[in-house]
Formats: structure tokens, C-alpha cells, sequence
């Protein structure tokens, strides 16, 4: 049900996110790994007719809202639970993650020589009290050949990931610039969690 990191942990982290959970701790806060079972169907589906910005927003609330849940099913010591949702926008639309080498080899070339947003909304569970806040980040990506764009899909990074890349990782070499949060872009904007958790009661460095 969960993945303990210390002892001492002061939150819940709803996410099995690897990156999320080193931003956690690359700002000082111990905490619990979460594993909430996902709702049977696809996967964080956008409903007809709901914005990008309105789609990144409700995610993050609903895995704030299941951990809660959970957490209570489970009896679980009550502490404050954090979840969080990347999402990357291309001329308004949702670039989600590739279904398989097709897919992300599409993204990759729709994002080419392009600008795109990069979207990270923030949850946080409190008592009675959800706090929420968004991290908006413009990215561009230089011109990408074929080659380059198959010699990614074959490192595997693309896959399990928003619009198919990492900055963190290979991808950073394709970013040319960045206007934002770079631990937005990463999957948790630092800045707006600390202060989330921080309204939340919890102090940070």
C-alpha cells in the first residue's frame, strides 16, 4: 500500500513518479509513497469538451482525492497527501503519453522547431481542505531529424511520459529554451509545492 522512505515522514506522496519523489527530497521533505490503485479504463481520459488547462487541473485533484480515500479506507495515519499531473499542450491540444514507438515518434515530430506548454498542477490534501496550484512553463524544442527523433525512441525515455520526453534526461539536449519552472517541466514545480505545503502546515527549508 506504501512505500516507506523514512520514518519520519511528514506528507504522502500519491505518485509512483521517481522524479517527484527526488524533488521531494531534493528540498528536505521526507515522505511516503502512496500506491493508490488507478480507476479501471483508460488512462486519465480528457472529457468532451474540456480545456487542456481545465484536463491538467481536474487530474491532479482526482489522484489528490483517491489517495485521500484510500489513505482512509486503509486506516492510514493521517498526514497531508500531495498529488501532482504534467501535462504538455500543443496549440491547445494534449500531447499525452505515447502509446507505443508510432506514437511517440508523431509527438516528438509535431514538437520539432516548436513551442509548447508544459502544464504541472499540484493537489494537496489537508484535513478537510484541498489546496491546489498551477505551474505553466513554455518549452521549445529545436528542429529534430528522423534519426534522431528513432535513435530516442530506441533509449526507451519517450515512453511513460507526458509529450514523450524528459528534460531531465537525453531530451534536454533537444530543449533550446525554456521560460518557467524547469521542476515544472520535470513533473513537480518545486517553488508552488513548498508553498502549498507550507499553507498546508508543513515547513520547508
Amino acid at each position: 500500500m506504501t512505500d516507506t522512505t523514512t520514518s519520519t515522514a511528514r506528507l504522502y506522496l500519491a505518485s509512483a513518479s521517481p522524479r517527484r519523489r527526488e524533488l521531494l527530497t531534493q528540498i528536505g521533505l521526507p515522505h511516503e509513497v502512496l500506491r493508490v490503485p488507478a480507476p479501471p479504463g483508460e488512462d486519465e481520459p480528457q472529457h468532451p469538451g474540456e480545456s487542456a488547462a481545465d484536463y491538467v487541473q481536474r487530474t491532479a485533484r482526482d489522484k489528490a482525492l483517491r489517495g485521500r480515500d484510500w489513505m482512509h479506507e486503509n486506516r492510514l495515519p493521517r498526514l497531508p497527501l500531495l498529488a501532482a499531473d504534467t501535462t504538455v499542450i500543443l496549440d491547445g491540444q494534449v500531447l499525452g503519453k505515447p502509446a507505443d514507438r508510432a506514437d511517440a515518434q508523431r509527438i516528438l515530430r509535431a514538437l520539432s522547431g516548436a513551442a509548447h506548454e508544459v502544464r504541472t498542477a499540484v493537489a494537496v490534501w489537508t484535513g478537510e481542505q484541498l489546496l491546489e496550484a498551477v505551474s505553466i512553463t513554455e518549452v521549445r524544442m529545436r528542429d529534430l531529424t528522423d534519426d534522431e527523433i528513432g535513435r530516442y525512441c530506441d533509449s526507451g525515455e519517450p515512453y511513460g511520459k507526458a509529450g514523450a520526453y524528459g528534460i531531465q534526461g537525453l531530451a534536454g539536449t533537444f530543449i533550446s529554451h525554456i521560460s518557467g519552472s524547469y521542476t515544472g517541466v520535470m513533473g513537480l514545480p518545486v517553488f508552488e509545492t513548498a508553498n502549498l505545503l507550507r499553507a498546508a502546515g508543513i515547513r520547508t527549508p
